[in-house]
């Protein structure tokens, strides 16, 4: 592992740093413009995939210099390569450090990165999947649905929802499935629109495994409605807030 400087990470480094997480430098080895607001970079992970076991969704927390003060932001792993310690980053573009950092990386350029609090096991025995998201969580939806199709049982189906703010997000690479059934609902009053399909549509979901990942307000509103309306008991609900509204974590 390359050396890493941790200096300027302020009270969360000294926190992620107690709790026992990893660091590492990643190095860029590639850039790729998606759309206009979506931009992929492939890294060498500086032994980051020899010391942690990959598994679906997994995310890294990634430092950003902002004038000399460092700031942290997750990001899923895409198509990762443990025996090559390669993966990819996709970021959603918006006004921020990382958006900002994403765009101008070149290769050769090193960031570094802190592995600390990644875990999701595949549940088993599942009849189907129900999945909320959006562009900046698309990466972990699409390494779900690649989990699904390498597991022993390929034909459970996903019923998705994913947000959208930019007519081209429609056309992110998601992996879905014939047999998968997808809804893009675009991201309208502050969110509510996407709850309210969500809500909407409701059927009986049991044995179903729910998977969450929006900003703060709507992840909140759609695991309670994938246990209340879904069936889905709050064991089989997996939820994690990407951002808060009103505030840039791009």
């Amino acid at each position: 592992m390359s050396q890493v400087v941790t200096r300027g990470r302020g009270w969360q480094g000294a926190v992620l740093k107690l709790l026992g997480g990893d660091d590492f430098r990643l190095t860029v080895t590639g850039s790729e413009v998606v759309t206009e607001h979506y931009v992929r970079l492939t890294f060498s992970g500086g032994g980051l995939l020899a010391k942690r076991a990959l598994h679906p969704t997994m995310w890294i927390r990634m430092w950003f210099d902002d004038a000399g003060k460092l700031h942290q932001r997750g990001y899923t792993l895409v198509d990762a390569d443990p025996a090559a310690d390669t993966f990819g980053i996709e970021f959603a573009i918006h006004d921020g450090i990382a958006a900002r950092w994403a765009q101008q990386a070149q290769p050769g350029d090193t960031i570094n990165a802190t592995v600390m609090g990644s875990k999701f096991a595949m549940p088993a025995d599942v009849r189907g999947w129900v999945m909320a998201g959006d562009a900046a969580s698309l990466p972990a939806i699409n390494s779900l649905l690649d989990a699904i199709e390498a597991s022993g049982r390929p034909e459970t189906p996903a019923t998705i929802w994913l947000e959208y703010q930019h007519e081209s997000d429609r056309s992110l690479p998601l992996r879905a499935r014939a047999h998968d059934t997808v809804h893009w609902i675009a991201r309208e009053r502050d969110g509510a629109a996407l709850v309210d399909a969500v809500r909407s549509a409701a059927f009986d979901a049991n044995g179903h495994f729910g998977w969450v990942a929006l900003d703060s307000v709507s992840t909140r509103a759609v695991s309670a409605t994938l246990k209340n309306d879904y069936g889905i008991p709050k064991k089989s609900v997996k939820a994690q807030a990407y951002w808060i509204p009103g505030k840039s974590f791009a």
